[in-house]
């Protein structure tokens, strides 16, 4: 309690606690009681784990999500699980195009699993929200990971994107055909 006093009294800084903190000897007892208080910690959340089933179904379900995204991704990755340059700047680049190829990937996905349902909705099925849970947008089964691609810059962009690009203001300059 001292200890929080001290802090919000501006009498301890941040930097002198982590320093504190940091030091992990017998003799500190600042970092003692940290310890002790993280076992506390601990102890209180494997017994809620252990108590509450919906919370590790949720945790597990996230997870999953999670793991799912990165296999995707790990699958769209070009060369290799590893990133050759030993560059903090160039493995950041090479993260981050890989999430943007990803995400468009999976925007394009998305795109046509609406059109499917939308199609399918038409012709009379049924789907319910329920049913749309089951769906990733994931999906590698039609994908060309290597090969030639072509880009046709001045074709007319699809319904479903005009129509997202409609709801944003101001217009996103580039991507909307003028009149």
């Amino acid at each position: 309690m001292q200890l929080i006093l001290s802090v919000q009294a501006g009498k301890i800084s941040s930097a002198t606690l982590i320093r504190q903190l940091s030091h992990r000897s017998q003799l500190n007892p600042l970092a003692r009681f940290a310890e002790e208080l993280g076992r506390a910690e601990r102890t209180m959340f494997l017994l809620e784990w252990i108590s509450n089933q919906l919370m590790r179904q949720k945790v597990t379900a996230i997870t999953n999500q999670v793991e799912s995204y990165h296999g995707f991704s790990k699958w769209l990755s070009f060369g290799g699980e590893g990133i050759a340059e030993n560059e903090a700047d160039e493995q950041q680049k090479c993260i981050r195009y890989n999430d943007l190829l990803a995400s468009a990937v999976i925007l394009q996905n998305v795109i046509d699993m609406t059109k499917i349902i939308g199609d399918l909705r038409r012709e009379g099925w049924t789907i319910t929200d329920e049913d749309l849970t089951f769906l990733s947008p994931y999906l590698t089964l039609g994908l060309k990971r290597f090969g030639d691609y072509m880009m046709d810059l001045d074709r007319e962009i699809e319904p479903t994107i005009r129509e997202l690009l409609s709801r944003r203001n101001p217009p996103v300059r580039g991507l909307a055909k003028e009149a």
